[in-house]
């Protein structure tokens, strides 16, 4: 398991051997909070809830330059690809994955903010477990480099989880965790960018 980051913290995303890392994997889970609904046989089920995983893209000036989510899956540049959409944050592990090749991100990204928001509009009260961990793609085993569990329950709609940054000739990994409200990374550019 990978560093377990808190609100604030960075991580500089080199290797053991002092390499940077150059293919990563953004991985977003959650499971809903929701009561139970009972049907007519009294069995239950968890009320669905649909949030998005996405990724914006700003230069060194804080302008947005692109964003890859549900209805666009791949950066301008193809350094980013997003596997799909989940509808309901059903099963273990990441419900959806940000597939990012640092190595290709045109140079003129300086910073990769990743969000979450709940495209049905149900809040985060209603939503546990929701974490955002980097995996390194380009090691053997897919180590996961670090994790940030969201513990901020509440009424907003969306979260700016994290986001990577140039730093030097190679990456930072800094959790945020930032309330905002929106249904999809459309709304949420503005607070991303003072995220920054």
């Amino acid at each position: 398991m990978g560093l377990s980051l808190s609100k604030g913290q960075t991580l500089s995303l080199t290797k053991n051997d002092g390499g940077a890392l150059s293919k990563v994997r953004m991985g977003l889970g959650w499971d809903s909070a929701a009561p139970v609904k009972r049907g007519l046989f009294g069995r239950g089920k968890a009320a669905e809830v649909d949030l998005d995983a996405s990724a914006i893209f700003f230069d060194a000036q804080g302008q947005l330059l692109d964003k890859v989510w549900f209805k666009q899956l791949a950066s301008k540049d193809g350094s980013a690809k997003h596997t799909g959409d989940n509808l309901t944050g059903a099963g273990d592990g990441d419900d959806e994955v940000i597939l990012v090749d640092l190595s290709a991100v045109s140079p003129a990204v300086a910073q990769i903010v990743f969000v979450i928001s709940s495209y049905s509009g149900q809040t985060f009260d209603q939503v546990e477990n929701a974490f955002c961990r980097l995996v390194d793609d380009s090691t053997a085993g897919t180590p996961e480099v670090a994790r940030y569990e969201l513990t901020d329950a509440g009424t907003h709609t969306a979260m700016i989880m994290a986001k990577v940054s140039r730093e030097g000739s190679g990456w930072a990994f800094t959790a945020i965790g930032n309330r905002a409200t929106g249904r999809s990374v459309l709304d949420l550019v503005d607070p991303a960018a003072q995220a920054l």
